[in-house]
């Protein structure tokens, strides 16, 4: 096998790509600079136990680990960063009050997140801590939106949920951990038949209700009406429709159009409240994603009110229309000042400009050249090149 192969779903970034994303990191972490957010930076690996939050399961599944050969524990590398900057809050800040932070970095799954998905992604986010209104779930919600119309990803499509109302159904039933898993795992998968036989046994309004949920998605009038009717009205389930009906109507016209499904329950064993998911027509998965997880604290020893977003900007940069490199400038190699003087400029004006190595050969179509600097007179001009 040729040691240059790389495993299956890991891949390189070559330099337009690089550039690129690079570049789409800036800007988000810029507009999240400038909204109140201060930068984290974890490290990619950690003891296992500290990343494995809420015995997900899925969270185990994806998770690369190894031994530490200094201490004989077992490491993760990280498979999210969400939870190593919950940790942060929890016990490095240790605020009382609101906090903001953000972060950008790569994360490692052992399998594809998705359908053609590589599994080092380029993680970038935002995450609030410290309350627990609607109006924090709305800031980070309309912050992820800001951010991808920042990047050029227009005619977004906005999912909506609330893993709330499916917990108040399963609190209400007092059902067992178990039968909980296999409700989920139906819903999740839109599985009628499975839904059907496992409610069996359940009181007719529990009965009709966990049926009803994979039919509750579509626009979100159409969808919190028959919500209202269909579920039973408990203070919980009543407050997340509530909650719903807030925020759709809040980010009409920030997105090109937003929807509810109440039988999304990604990330259930991680988030307590509202989640969201933003869609775009070039992928088959989700673009963005976020929700409120008020109970991750706990996990660190102390809880506290969350929600936040995050996303993959490898994903995103395939989304985007194709760019050329930026076109750069040859400089000849010379010990002169004037020369010196104006590469200086051009390049502080943001031209790219690359000198000429002596006794290497120019190939204008590598060296992504279209100018070069010729001295006329007395003074170095930029002038088109002659192929």
């Amino acid at each position: 096998m040729q040691n240059w192969l790389l495993p299956e779903y890991i891949q390189d970034m070559l330099p337009v790509e690089a550039w690129r994303v690079e570049k789409m990191r800036a800007q988000v972490l810029d507009l999240l600079k400038k909204s109140g957010y201060q930068l984290v930076a974890p490290p990619l690996l950690e003891y296992e136990e500290s990343l494995l939050i809420a015995d997900s399961a899925d969270m185990d599944l994806r998770t690369f680990k190894l031994v530490d050969q200094l201490s004989g524990r077992t490491l993760a590398l990280r498979a999210d960063i969400t939870p190593q900057v919950a940790r942060i809050d929890a016990h490095l800040l240790n605020r009382q009050g609101v906090a903001r932070l953000c972060y950008a970095g790569s994360v490692l799954h052992t399998i594809p997140a998705g359908l053609n998905r590589t599994r080092e992604l380029l993680q970038i986010g935002a995450e609030l801590y410290g309350h627990g209104g609607i109006e924090s779930d709305l800031e980070i919600q309309q912050l992820m939106l800001q951010a991808l119309a920042l990047i050029g990803v227009e005619q977004v499509h906005l999912d909506l949920g609330h893993v709330g109302v499916f917990r108040a159904l399963v609190q209400h039933a007092q059902l067992s951990k178990a039968l909980e898993n296999e409700l989920f795992a139906a819903l999740q998968s839109k599985d009628s038949t499975s839904l059907q036989a496992l409610t069996e046994q359940l009181d007719s309004v529990l009965r009709s209700a966990l049926r009803v949920l994979p039919t509750l998605y579509g626009s979100c009038d159409e969808v919190l009406a028959r919500a209202r009717k269909s579920l039973p009205d408990y203070p919980e389930v009543c407050a997340a429709l509530s909650d719903l009906q807030t925020v759709s109507v809040k980010l009409h016209g920030a997105v090109a159009s937003v929807g509810i499904d109440l039988a999304d329950l990604r990330g259930y064993h991680y988030h307590s409240g509202m989640v969201f998911a933003a869609y775009h027509a070039g992928s088959h998965d989700a673009i963005a994603l976020g929700g409120r997880y008020d109970d991750l604290g706990k996990s660190f020893g102390r809880a506290r009110a969350a929600t936040g977003f995050s996303m993959d900007l490898r994903l995103l940069y395939r989304l985007l229309p194709a760019c050329a490199a930026q076109p750069g400038i040859r400089a000849p190699y010379l010990d002169d000042a004037d020369l010196a003087c104006e590469i200086a400029t051009l390049r502080a004006a943001g031209e790219v400009v690359v000198v000429s190595l002596p006794g290497s050969v120019d190939y204008p179509d590598e060296s992504l050249c279209n100018r070069e600097l010729v001295l006329q007179g007395t003074r170095w001009q930029v002038v088109t090149m002659v192929n």
